[in-house]
């Protein structure tokens, strides 16, 4: 009797454990040791002088990537949010409820700048959903519209990024 409730009280344990992880795993929660703000700076290719610092906001589960800055209404220059995901691939950014535009800066696993791509906000008559921006990445920077230009962002450039 005794080992019977020992057993199912396992069983209980490693269900609610899988379950936990599954939750975690699928970014429907926020763990607590996630990171919440980066420090990102910009260096130039060819001379490693530093363009530009952004202080971030991290993404880094699947449901802070999904609302992103649509829970914004705007972003000061220096201001961003650090999309980051566990490997390089070809990513997909939509403006869905965005209320402003933005530079979408999409960076591979090495931290080098592949391409930048300037991303209007909706019009009243638009989700978002079909303003669609593409490019290869693990990390996705995402600063205020024409702030890459102003600072002389482009791709080829490097990120480095300090986690606070």
């Amino acid at each position: 009797m005794v080992l019977e409730r020992v057993w199912k009280s396992l069983l209980l344990l490693v269900a609610v454990s899988l379950i936990a992880l599954l939750i975690l795993q699928l970014g429907l929660i926020t763990p607590p040791w996630a990171e919440e703000q980066a420090e990102v700076r910009v260096l130039e290719a060819d001379t490693g002088d530093e363009l530009a610092v952004v202080d971030a906001e991290v993404a880094d589960t699947r449901a802070e990537r999904y609302t992103g800055l649509s829970d914004h209404d705007s972003l000061a220059d220096g201001e961003g949010m650090l999309f980051v995901h566990s490997s390089e691939g070809e990513r997909t950014y939509v403006m869905r409820e965005m209320d402003f535009d933005i530079d979408i800066i999409f960076v591979d696993a090495d931290r080098e700048i592949t391409s930048i791509e300037a991303a209007r906000a909706p019009e009243a008559d638009e989700d978002g959903e079909e303003l669609e921006h593409t490019g290869q990445a693990q990390y996705v920077l995402e600063v205020p519209r024409g702030y890459a230009d102003e600072m002389g962002i482009e791709p080829g450039d490097e990120i480095e990024i300090e986690y606070r």
